[in-house]
């Protein structure tokens, strides 16, 4: 304890030494005498001007992540949970219905400090340019234009200009809430899929800066008769044309993230965000890689990020079997390694490259990597396009598929199990919004069977609030348990304190959910033929990740230092001299990007390829006995063959789910009376399902008098 201790002080004073330079920033102290004294320190042959921005904006974030990599390898595990309990009035909904979603009074307080500082900056920006401009202070931000301009025009630019220094802020944020491998956001108590509304914020208003930015540079141009600048790409100077392409990219991406048309037309939306790639390489040609050090280090950890899962993605993994329900929904169980273990309501990306080599879609890991160390399933419900065409595949009777080719990213999600903190957990789920509790059932179940830190396993009062249309859809309940369950499940399931409440809201009576002979629930298993590169899931960087991760970001960067200080000692500078007027800018913006990417690219490989080694090394021959599932829940008799590689079950319509489940027809669940049943005690309020459905249950949560219903939603925000 006395070292996580030390560890959040040292965290918190870098912290806070960050924190205070964005506020000093804008003030003459900053710009006129500190900074100047620094530049003067650290301007050297090897790194120019840009030294001074990566010492005082990049290398704290980086610290911090490094940091936080060794806290998360060596106490991740073990963390309590108590800075949660401080929090927890902070994190009631405040805001329910509205254009920024369910907003809690912590995250308000953190947008009105960020909103804060943005009017702040730009204040005291403006407040001293324009006392400049009318003490006839020439600004060096105004090279290249004329200063006879009158005093409204001088600070029309100049007002612009600054919406462009907004607009950086808030990129030097953007990136982080999307760093799904992130080890600043656990530090938090965030997870990315969480943190994708932050995302969204930032975005909007970064676009909003920019698009101002220029519509006020074109007024300015043809106010001053001089709209060639439009056309123009300074050498040494500000290259307007970069500027322009990158604003466009940018609005192309702000256009396809409208609510109705990213639902309506995900897939333009997906392909559209892929040019962040182009609108950050010229956003860096138009400002500058000095510049861009201000917001470098989000982005850097971003694209560590980003090429690790491109890697992992590049995996073929072993799907092992598939689960098919009557309300046209799959369970695909999947082999996983031993040590890839992940908490419940984790996420991964699936992409099947016979479907679209392109598309990926995000599903909730279903299993527990603690009952179930050898497998991970996802739940997926026929919906759109892409699912349909999924479960067609697999669940056709007439289809003959012995394998299928897929590749998973992840798992994602939180370091630890805050859930089990409260007395009671009611879990409100609608449709295939079921599945993230199916994780936190299992691992219930396991806590309740196992010994956690020496002493019997605490696990709260459960009950699970679900809204189907169908009586087909009850089908879904048959997931809560694994497979396997008399395998893996070494209790009985009746000790564990859980309460179902399943309502099917459009039909007033049940209806038959198969035909007459057909298996309730099917299970396909696939003999494993399988390709040598079919492997189980695993993480690309092994048992000790976030060890590994802390490395390639530091080794990474130190990399990228020398390279830049070799190439800028030895190469541009005896062209330059540190003059900033003969070698270009836009060339040496490539070349440091280019750095970038080249450094990353191989430390990441190189770990990659370490721990893949070590791991064949370490496993030998063993793979996991796929060929000949037996399962012990049913004879060998009722097993049927469709083709010599391809295998169906039938599970026996009786589960232990029947006994803890009552049925309501005809009626939607009165969730307000149904939650001020558990005023009282701590009781943890987790949704997962439709818009409607999640604002309702935030607005009754808000609204509880006692104060102990705590809302938290699980939900794809994107």
């Amino acid at each position: 304890m006395g070292v996580a201790r030390i560890f959040k002080m040292v965290v918190g004073l870098i912290f806070l030494g960050y924190s205070m330079i964005w506020l000093l920033a804008p003030t003459n102290l900053w710009r006129e005498n500190w900074l100047l004294k620094l530049k003067v320190q650290t301007d050297s042959k090897y790194f120019g001007e840009q030294g001074a921005n990566m010492l005082v904006y990049t290398f704290p974030v980086l610290l911090i992540a490094v940091l936080g990599c060794l806290y998360l390898g060596f106490n991740g595990n073990s963390r309590s949970s108590e800075g949660k309990i401080k929090l927890e009035r902070f994190r009631k909904p405040i805001l329910v219905r509205g254009p920024l979603g369910v907003v809690s009074a912590l995250e308000l307080v953190f947008l009105s400090m960020f909103l804060a500082l943005l009017l702040w900056s730009f204040s005291t920006y403006l407040t001293i340019r324009y006392r400049d401009i009318d003490n006839g202070v020439v600004s060096h931000h105004h090279h290249g234009h004329s200063n006879d301009a009158p005093k409204w025009v001088q600070k029309l630019r100049s007002s612009g200009f600054y919406l462009g220094v907004l607009g950086n802020i808030c990129c030097a944020f953007l990136f982080y809430p999307v760093t799904r491998g992130s080890s600043i956001l656990p530090l938090l108590g965030l997870t990315s899929e969480g943190s994708i509304k932050y995302h969204i914020w930032l975005g909007h208003i970064t676009m909003l800066f920019f698009t101002a930015h220029s519509i006020i540079f074109l007024l300015y141009w043809a106010i001053t008769n001089d709209l060639v600048e439009i056309i123009k790409w300074d050498k040494t100077g500000v290259a307007n044309v970069a500027g322009e392409i990158s604003l466009l990219f940018g609005l192309v991406m702000w256009i396809t993230v409208i609510p109705r048309l990213r639902r309506k037309m995900f897939e333009v939306f997906f392909y559209a965000h892929q040019l962040y790639t182009l609108f950050i390489f010229f956003y860096v040609l138009h400002v500058g890689f000095t510049f861009f050090c201000i917001m470098l280090p989000g982005f850097y950890l971003f694209m560590i990020d980003r090429y690790l899962r491109f890697i992992q993605s590049r995996q073929k993994v072993r799907l092992v079997s598939a689960r098919v329900l009557p309300c046209e929904t799959l369970e695909l169980n999947f082999s996983k390694s031993p040590e890839l273990n992940y908490n419940p309501t984790s996420i991964v990306f699936m992409n099947v490259p016979s479907i679209s080599s392109l598309q990926w879609h995000p599903f909730t890991v279903s299993s527990n990597s603690h009952l179930e160390p050898d497998n991970l399933s996802v739940v997926i419900k026929k919906e759109g396009s892409w699912t349909t065409k999924l479960y067609e595949t697999l669940a056709s009777p007439h289809s003959t598929v012995d394998r299928l080719e897929v590749s998973l990213e992840g798992p994602y999600g939180p370091i630890s199990a805050d859930f089990l903190r409260h007395d009671s957990l009611v879990m409100v789920a609608g449709g295939s919004g079921i599945t993230p509790m199916m994780s936190i059932i299992r691992e219930l179940i396991y806590r309740k069977a196992t010994l956690i830190n020496g002493s019997s396993s605490t696990t709260p009062r459960i009950t699970l609030l679900c809204a189907f249309k169908h009586t087909a859809d009850l089908t879904m309940l048959e997931l809560l348990l694994p497979i396997n369950t008399r395998v893996l499940i070494p209790i009985d399931i009746a000790q564990i304190r859980l309460e179902i409440k399943a309502f099917v809201t459009r039909e007033k009576e049940p209806q038959p959910t198969s035909d007459k002979g057909t298996p309730l629930v099917r299970t396909i298993w696939f003999k494993p033929d399988v390709p040598t590169d079919h492997v189980p899931v695993s993480t690309v960087l092994g048992p000790h990740a976030w060890l590994c991760l802390g490395v390639i970001i530091s080794t990474s960067f130190v990399a990228f230092l020398i390279i830049m200080g070799i190439i800028g000692g030895y190469y541009i500078y005896p062209i330059d001299k540190n003059t900033y007027e003969v070698y270009s800018r836009s060339s040496r913006a490539v070349l440091n990007v280019l750095v970038v990417c080249v450094v990353i690219m191989g430390i990441g490989s190189a770990a990659a390829l370490w721990n893949k080694r070590r791991h064949i090394m370490r496993e030998g021959k063993k793979i996991q006995n796929v060929d000949a599932p037996t399962p012990t829940s049913t004879s060998p008799s009722c097993w049927t063959y469709v083709n010599p590689e391809r295998e169906l079950e039938s599970f026996p319509q009786q589960s232990p789910m029947q006994y803890m489940t009552k049925v309501h027809f005809g009626a939607r669940p009165d969730l307000k009376k149904m939650l001020r049943e558990f005023e009282g005690s701590s009781t943890g309020v987790l949704v997962s399902g439709p818009r409607e459905m999640r604002h309702e249950v935030a607005a009754i949560c808000s609204s509880s008098t006692s104060g102990n219903l705590h809302y938290e939603a699980i939900s794809f925000n994107w």
